[in-house]
């Protein structure tokens, strides 16, 4: 399912440029998450440890996405820099060699690698950007990358968004940020880019209509379709 939700601007003529959130969007390390607390919960004889875990995660993604507007607004992203590393080490999601891609995002980058250029924008480190697309044999089709060392500032601030679309050569307004978190959004419409937003992660539909996505798709391999 395809919701436009601006249906009357945006197009598939409307970008020559696609940069990519990687958590959520084209990596499945959200359900490592949830696994990994519920192994935890496990232990501790938790009753339904899986349901409560995915309860447990999905209720703090959308307060630490207000902790990171929050820093935003206060110039105190660097310190997040730090905050980000240690948090995905306590969810174990350092660079390793065991990254989960989502289904039917290869096939779908190949496809939008021939007619558009390809950017990650992401709050990861640059090591673990390359360590994920070299997994998958994706490097080449990624034209800039976008991380937690690219810029003073993070998501939702424009920063990101800007360094990806000069990277690219592409103006920002020429540019579609696809994540599946309003920060992702924010990001994007604060750059003066166009904002796609996928509910394969966290994310929730009326959250990310209001933050002002132009198009919300249930997976992020649908984006494929759209811009045929």
């Amino acid at each position: 399912m395809v919701s436009m939700v601006e249906r009357a601007t945006f197009g598939a003529d409307s970008a020559d440029a696609i940069l990519f959130d990687l958590d959520g969007t084209l990596m499945d390390t959200d359900d490592q998450a949830v696994e990994r607390l519920a192994r935890r919960l496990q232990r501790l004889r938790w009753r339904n440890p899986g349901r409560a875990a995915r309860r447990l995660v999905m209720a703090a993604e959308t307060p630490g996405n207000a902790f990171i507007t929050f820093l935003d607004m206060l110039g105190l992203d660097a310190p997040l820099k730090s905050l980000s590393n240690r948090l995905y080490a306590w969810r174990g999601l350092r660079a390793r060699s065991d990254f989960r891609i989502m289904a039917g995002v290869r096939d779908m980058l190949s496809a939008l690698g021939e007619r558009y250029e390809l950017a990650v924008v992401t709050t990861r480190s640059r090591k673990d950007a390359e360590a994920f697309l070299d997994q998958y044999g994706l490097r080449d089709l990624f034209k800039a990358l976008a991380t937690c060392e690219s810029t003073w500032r993070l998501k939702p601030h424009p920063a990101p968004v800007r360094y990806a679309a000069k990277q690219t050569g592409v103006p920002v307004d020429r540019c579609l940020m696809v994540g599946d978190t309003t920060v992702d959004v924010r990001s994007a419409r604060r750059a003066g880019g166009w904002a796609a937003a996928v509910l394969c992660g966290f994310g929730e539909r009326e959250e990310l209509e209001r933050a002002g996505a132009h198009v919300i798709l249930e997976h992020t391999s649908q984006l494929a379709s759209l811009l045929r």
